[in-house]
């Protein structure tokens, strides 16, 4: 039995189909988030869905997450992001105790017991501080690409401090620390640091091993030691970091398939 899985982020949708023998994944796809998310969450489905060589009749259930999953119209229902994210990461790193999930608009800390299920959240949705926004202005004044990040961070001799909470603000501390003709190292391992610290804050006690770390921002070289640093702690990077929700939802509609 094939189900599917989408997850409409803020910043990207993303597909996935798992066959229920196994379960594996048979497909998968993502596409930047536009103003016509039911249209693009459609058209990615169906491209993902032929790729597979299979038909949209031989998907037998779908369910949608993510912030725009209201509008994906070939969902049989939908489930919040903190489920589907820790179903996903669970699925592919079984000992998962901790989730991480940085996305480009929200920041999650997921606590799991010893049998996958979710024990409590932390949630920010309110504040671009914290999430893949804040790296995004950061790559903008530098003139660089999120991808590019990394190596430019890797070059830091000492992380810039990056005191304000509200990105506005920070974006004003960044303009007056290149000013100051700071390193743009140290300002972008400041603003990696400043996220981790950001989570440090949303965990709010010691968290629990084994930590993994998931969502778009997981991808960005130099982010996961930035956290490992701050927490103190081991971080490892799911699997395909950006497609845990999608997968966390095609699995979710394998055991319900309606």
């Amino acid at each position: 039995m094939i189900c599917g899985g989408v997850d409409a982020g803020s910043r990207a949708i993303k597909v996935v189909l798992v066959d229920s023998d196994g379960p594996r994944v048979v497909g998968a796809g993502v596409v930047e988030q536009g103003v016509n998310q039911a249209q693009l969450a459609k058209e990615l489905f169906e491209d993902v869905v032929a790729k597979a060589a299979l038909s949209c009749s031989d998907v037998k259930s779908v369910v949608a997450t993510g912030y725009g999953r209201s509008a994906v119209t070939m969902a049989a229902t939908t489930v919040t992001e903190i489920t589907c994210h820790a179903r996903g990461v669970r699925h592919l790193h079984p000992e998962v105790r901790t989730v991480i999930d940085i996305g480009g608009q929200d920041s999650k800390l997921v606590r799991l017991d010893e049998d996958g299920r979710v024990r409590d959240f932390v949630l920010n949705d309110r504040c671009a501080a914290g999430t893949g926004r804040f790296l995004e202005v950061v790559a903008d004044r530098l003139g660089v690409g999120l991808a590019e990040l990394g190596s430019v961070a890797s070059a830091a001799t000492a992380p810039a401090v990056i005191s304000s909470m509200c990105v506005v603000f920070a974006e004003s501390e960044i303009v007056g620390l290149l000013a100051a003709r700071e390193m743009p190292a140290n300002i972008v391992a400041g603003v990696q640091t400043a996220i981790a610290s950001r989570m440090r804050s949303m965990a709010g006690r010691a968290v629990t091993t084994p930590v993994v770390f998931a969502g778009g921002v997981a991808m960005i070289p130099g982010m996961s030691d930035a956290l490992a640093c701050v927490l103190g702690v081991s971080v490892t990077i799911a699997s395909d970091p950006q497609m845990t929700g999608a997968l966390g939802a095609a699995l979710i509609a394998l055991e319900r398939p309606e």
